[in-house]
């Protein structure tokens, strides 16, 4: 058995990558994607055919196409009857790989006995022409085909365009590759790398108000009313109305995550408690979302009565249902559009914009994202009696997914894929995850799961501006047995701001949009519609052809964070001690003050202190003049390397296997009887909420550290400027004034306050903490 991993293991390594963005000197003709290393391809692009003789006693013939490379093979699909045929397919040949010197592209008619031969054209490697991107594409010429010995006399032609180039070319992602030629049939699909949006997603209120003139079956008992709406998957119902009439009363707000477009409409049914475990349906309508108004701010939608209709027997035959009219239902319906629908957890939440687009503000910059290789990947699957791992990455940010090629079989594999993203608030995350393909071969089931290997989050907030980024990044993955590293992932990151000024005030405005504040959702609401929006998403990805896997999308928006783990409890109330410690540190230096520990700090501070009482108005000054130098001072070892996940904060390194069995435990849980089952689970649903709000005051704590610690640099030079200016500001202004202004601004009517968290709130809360280093 191996024993734990050297410290070094888990942390992140600086590396230095041939890349055009970073510095490197290289093929600048070649250099499209300056945050890759360039992969040097040589592409074939077979178009069509014409006038191929006849093989069959028909006269007709079957053509398919051979691309022959040293021992690298690919073949085009074959056509049944058809002498002129088109194909339009690429292939793509690594140049790493190439061991011959002539590429043979082989026409030939596909037989049971024998596939017959019609012609081939053969290219010198050095007389190949090299194309770069942004040049338009190399025009496909037609070919006469030549026999074995290299006459031109063969019938038939072909047209072909044959070229060096790079995976800058557009012709990448569709073409066929040498390094996956045992990938063959409808699999192919599921290795190629592909850019994938999250549906747009809409939170539905539904107000109801009030039903009138119900007819119930028993007249002679006082109803207990209460209405049922669901949406898909999503059913909730009102509390039962307290008026005992036949025309009851809720005026009740209900939640539902939708997703546009809206092929599920709103199902209303009002039903009538009868009995224990037994209600009776007075009356149903269906809605389509369609329909339903959208609202961008907080005003009231206007209401509208719904015919109720309830199905009937009808005489005839045969005997059918038919609907009735039974009664109506007054409803406040709309789809709010002002607030931001939380797919993610809001600690590492990679876009903050509400649903409607109206209310998109401009975007503050560029990432760029360059996912180069992964090195020293564990073997996650058995194939032929050895080891062997199908890697692939996925990105996401925004709306916008990305999920690079599949690496067959290779622990070291190498993408050199860039991709790009929008930037609109620069205190967000990007995450990157590494799976093993289980779906490139017909035998797997539809039930088979991609593995995952490793996730890295990367906060735009802590990186400078127009800098690269290059590091290797460990693959941690925690098990029942421990936590263990999977590997290492290969990044270049770079965030390029367009707006300064736009970035800077995006540090004074509220995280989320406007509604989260004029009208919040509780944490339950949020909760609950957090669940079901991220099934909405891995459903919907799931469906994409080739499919983003339900357990690859659940895996990157971290589905399972809220749930009781008793090591997370334990990191988390590490963090608030290690956030208190400054404090506990200045108390004992005080108490060593009082003590005369040190006679001369003694002195010193009994100096400060009396100046202080007789120039009061130089004590705000001092403070503020006192952490601006901190800042200057702490620029020197500000941190130069974007954060990782920390297995040491994490206590993942330490926890014990107990604590671990009870992390992986199944919810419900799976341990003991049915009373310990039921009291197991009541005490983790309660934990986990103070987790989180241990959590939440762990954050606050660290976001207070980060001022001065230039985390992120844009904050704390913002804060250190502030913090110059005031002191100046307060240098300059009698302190009598100061006091008598802030006491009147604390202490100013209600009118003159806002809903809205002021500036410095917004500012304290994009602070960057610890969460993104959690596992």
């Amino acid at each position: 058995m191996k024993g734990p991993l050297p410290a070094d293991e888990y942390l992140l390594k600086e590396t230095y990558p041939a890349i055009a963005g970073a510095g490197a000197t290289g093929d600048k003709l070649t250099s499209t994607y300056d945050l890759v290393e360039q992969m040097q391809y040589l592409y074939v692009r077979v178009v069509k055919a014409k006038d191929l003789p006849g093989k069959d006693v028909s006269g007709s013939c079957d053509p398919y196409v051979e691309v022959k490379l040293g021992n690298y093979k690919g073949t085009t699909r074959h056509f049944e009857n058809k002498n002129n045929p088109e194909w339009n397919q690429v292939f793509a040949f690594s140049k790493e790989r190439i061991q011959a010197s002539v590429v043979e592209i082989v026409v030939k008619d596909k037989d049971f006995v024998k596939d017959d031969f019609f012609g081939r054209v053969v290219f010198d490697l050095n007389e190949v022409p090299k194309r770069v991107p942004p040049d338009s594409p190399l025009a496909p010429q037609w070919y006469r085909l030549e026999d074995r010995k290299a006459d031109k006399g063969g019938k038939g032609e072909l047209m072909l365009a044959v070229w060096m180039g790079t995976q800058a070319d557009e012709a990448f992602p569709e073409a066929w590759h040498s390094d996956a030629a045992a990938v063959s049939g409808d699999a192919v699909a599921n290795i190629r790398s592909k850019v994938y949006l999250s549906p747009k997603l809409w939170y539905v209120r539904v107000n109801v108000i009030e039903a009138q003139d119900l007819v119930p079956s028993d007249k002679g008992r006082f109803p207990e009313i209460y209405v049922k709406v669901m949406l898909g998957n999503q059913a909730l119902r009102t509390r039962i109305s307290q008026s005992k009439n036949l025309s009851p009363m809720w005026n009740e707000d209900l939640m539902f995550v939708a997703a546009e477009p809206f092929e599920e409409p709103l199902v209303l049914s009002v039903e009538d408690r009868v009995g224990p475990g037994k209600d009776e349906g007075l009356g149903r309508c269906v809605i389509p979302l369609q329909n339903v108004q959208r609202r961008l701010d907080h005003k009231p939608v206007n209401t509208k009565w719904y015919n109720l209709e309830k199905y009937v027997m009808v005489d005839g035959e045969p005997p059918r249902k038919e609907p009735k009219f039974a009664s109506r239902i007054h409803l406040r319906i709309c789809l709010d559009g002002g607030y931001h629908v939380l797919d993610e957890s809001t600690h590492y939440c990679s876009d903050l914009r509400a649903t409607a687009k109206p209310l998109w503000k401009s975007s503050i910059g560029v990432l760029e994202l360059g996912i180069l290789s992964a090195q020293g990947l564990m073997p996650m699957k058995t194939k032929i009696g050895r080891g062997t791992t199908d890697a692939y990455c996925v990105a996401k940010y925004g709306q916008k997914w990305v999920r690079t090629r599949t690496i067959i079989d290779s622990f070291n594999p190498k993408w050199n894929e860039q991709y790009t993203w929008e930037v609109y608030d620069p205190c967000t995350a990007v995450t990157i995850g590494v799976f093993d393909n289980v779906h490139l071969h017909h035998g797997n089931g539809s039930g088979a799961k991609d593995s995952r290997i490793g996730k890295v989050r990367v906060r735009l907030s802590t990186l400078e501006a127009h800098r690269v980024y290059t590091h290797s990044y460990p693959l941690i993955v925690l098990h029942p047995s421990g936590v263990k590293k999977m590997g290492e992932v290969h990044l270049a990151v770079r965030f390029t701001c367009s707006s300064w000024i736009n970035m800077l005030h995006m540090y004074s405005q509220p995280l989320l949009p406007k509604m989260h504040y004029i009208h919040p959702l509780s944490v339950i609401q949020l909760d609950s519609l957090r669940q079901q929006a991220t099934q909405i998403v891995s459903t919907r990805l799931s469906r994409a052809e080739p499919p983003l896997r339900k357990e690859v999308v659940e895996y990157m928006l971290d589905v399972d964070s809220h749930m009781w783990s008793m090591r997370r409890s334990k990191a988390n109330f590490f963090r608030i001690m290690n956030v208190l410690s400054g404090l506990l540190s200045l108390g004992r230096w005080f108490d060593q003050v009082c003590h005369w520990k040190n006679p001369i700090t003694t002195i010193l501070i009994h100096t400060l202190f009396i100046i202080l009482v007789l120039y009061p108005e130089l004590i705000l000054p001092t403070i503020f003049l006192y952490l601006f130098l901190i800042g200057i001072w702490h620029y020197r070892g500000r941190p130069r390397h974007p954060p990782h996940m920390d297995t040491r904060l994490s206590h993942a390194d330490t926890a014990h296997p107990d604590e671990l069995d009870e992390e992986f435990d199944t919810f419900p849980t799976s341990r003991g009887s049915d009373i310990v089952r039921m009291r197991y689970d009541r005490l983790r649903s309660i934990a986990g909420r103070i987790q989180t709000v241990v959590g939440d005051l762990a954050t606050q704590g660290e976001r207070v550290r980060s001022l001065l610690s230039w985390r992120d640099p844009r904050a704390t030079a913002l804060f250190t400027t502030f913090c110059l200016v005031a002191a100046i500001v307060l240098y300059v202004t009698p302190f009598k004034i100061v006091a008598l202004v802030y006491g009147i601004f604390m202490l100013r009517h209600p009118r003159f306050r806002q809903k809205l968290p002021s500036a410095p709130v917004n500012f304290f809360r994009r602070l960057p903490a610890k969460n993104d280093s959690m596992l």
